[in-house]
């Protein structure tokens, strides 16, 4: 069976997988990056989750459990897991990243979540209309966007503190 999904899969998503796959491999080493590059990759891995979570389901408990996912990986990221050894250079506008294979797990956990879910609901349909696993799957989508959009918020913070000694 496994080989019958994997054929019926377009090429497109193999393609996608494999960019996602180098550019999550890209995080793992120390790095410059800017204030734009460092929020892109969340942006679209947060779309991808919410175009996954409302192309498979319609509920509204669904959408609820991805925004408390959502808020709950994010305030428990911002609380307990600061971002340790970045620094933002203000000439530059860049910032100095440590390597982190954080990010390469998000994006593969958010593509294979979206790939499962497809692939379960197009053998499946009768799961669309399925509140528990509607309200699972929109949750574990909302914690992935939670912990991509907390990264995000603390490289912002580390460039406003940067930007208020500056002028301090």
């Amino acid at each position: 069976m496994l080989i019958q999904i994997l054929t019926h899969t377009p090429t497109w998503v193999f393609v996608l997988f494999g960019v996602l796959i180098l550019l999550g491999l890209n995080q793992t080493r120390s790095r410059t990056a800017s204030v734009s590059r460092v929020t892109i990759l969340p942006l679209v891995m947060v779309a991808l989750s919410i175009r996954g979570l409302t192309q498979a389901f319609d509920h509204p408990f669904a959408y609820a459990g991805w925004v408390t996912a959502c808020g709950v990986s994010l305030t428990l990221w911002l609380q307990f897991a600061p971002q340790r050894n970045a620094h933002y250079d203000i000439a530059a506008s860049r910032f100095t990243l440590p390597g982190s294979w954080l990010p390469l797990i998000l994006v593969c956990g958010v593509f294979m979540t979206r790939y499962t879910v497809g692939v379960m609901i197009a053998m499946h349909p009768e799961l669309r209309s399925t509140l528990p696993f509607a309200v699972a799957c929109a949750s574990l989508y909302g914690a992935m966007s939670g912990l991509f959009m907390a990264r995000t918020l603390q490289l912002w913070q580390i460039a406003r503190r940067a930007h208020l000694l500056a002028h301090a």
